[in-house]
């Protein structure tokens, strides 16, 4: 991983800020459709509050350069679902899918509800190391994290992958194709 960069639970005010200030930069509307193909891109725009309620429900993972936040994984529990009414038909969707041969409703799970790499650490294994933060601060709680990624984000689908993603379902939308993955923290 990329030297000086240290991976720990969000915690605070400051975290909070440097995640929405990543995630500013990195919006599919704000980045040109080459860096999007090429780089990816996040999808949805949290507000301090909603990432509040999150983050004190289970902190997020986290990765620092300097004090920076330079990369970050939300954790969404279900039971934060309401707060992000625009995910409302993905957590609906995955009441009905399954891992393993189980319905997914029988594992302890969360939803990653976002994950964000800053463009200056890209390619040094920030992402990897988030993953491997969710195992550590989140495997003795959660079975699973599971969540959606745009077909048209190749580098997320690649990365999620590499890292132990299985994909349990794709669907289409209103606005985009999907790939729903599921990683089983204990493997």
């Amino acid at each position: 991983m990329s030297t000086g960069v240290t991976i720990t639970a969000s915690n605070g005010d400051a975290d909070l800020d440097g995640i929405l200030r990543l995630q500013g930069l990195n919006l599919r509307g704000r980045v040109d459709p080459a860096t999007a193909r090429s780089q990816g891109f996040v999808t949805v725009q949290h507000d301090r509050a909603t990432l509040a309620r999150m983050h004190a429900m289970a902190p997020s993972v986290v990765a620092k350069r300097d004090g920076e936040v330079v990369g970050y994984a939300l954790v969404m529990p279900v039971e934060a679902r309401s707060y992000v009414p625009v995910l409302e038909p993905m957590f609906a969707l995955l009441e009905s899918l399954s891992f393993a041969g189980q319905p997914l409703t029988a594992h302890r799970y969360y939803v990653m509800g976002q994950v964000c790499v800053a463009h200056a650490v890209r390619g040094q294994g920030v992402f990897d190391a988030l993953y491997a933060g969710h195992r550590r601060f989140l495997a003795t709680r959660y079975d699973l994290c599971v969540t959606e990624i745009s077909l048209a984000n190749p580098r997320s689908l690649r990365a999620h992958a590499r890292v132990g993603f299985v994909e349990i379902h794709r669907y289409r939308d209103a606005t985009d194709d999907w790939s729903v993955v599921a990683l089983d923290l204990g493997a």
